[in-house]
């Protein structure tokens, strides 16, 4: 299942937790745009977007934010909202 929503992720190459991420956004079959921020444009265009939230991943669908950190996302996914925020329910 795929979804029409845009979703980004900013990610960095050597964190785990924006694996666990992306391995959840791709067990739901959601396509999405991975961000690295090694640079420090990515880097600064992210801290831009979140207000200046440091912490990767940061989760964007359809240019509002979704979750700040895998914790974030889990917790949507728990409480059941996840599908529904990304198009797929």
């Amino acid at each position: 299942m795929s979804t029409k929503k845009k979703v980004e992720i900013y990610s960095t190459t050597f964190c785990p937790y924006c694996v666990k991420a992306k391995e959840l956004l791709k067990r739901k079959g959601v396509e999405f745009t991975e961000i690295n921020v090694d640079n420090d444009i990515e880097r600064q265009k992210m801290l831009d977007r979140t207000g200046g939230a440091r912490s990767v991943p940061q989760i964007f669908v359809d240019d509002e934010f979704l979750a700040g950190g895998c914790d974030g996302l889990f917790e949507r996914e728990r409480a059941d909202e996840l599908d529904k925020i990304l198009g797929l329910s």
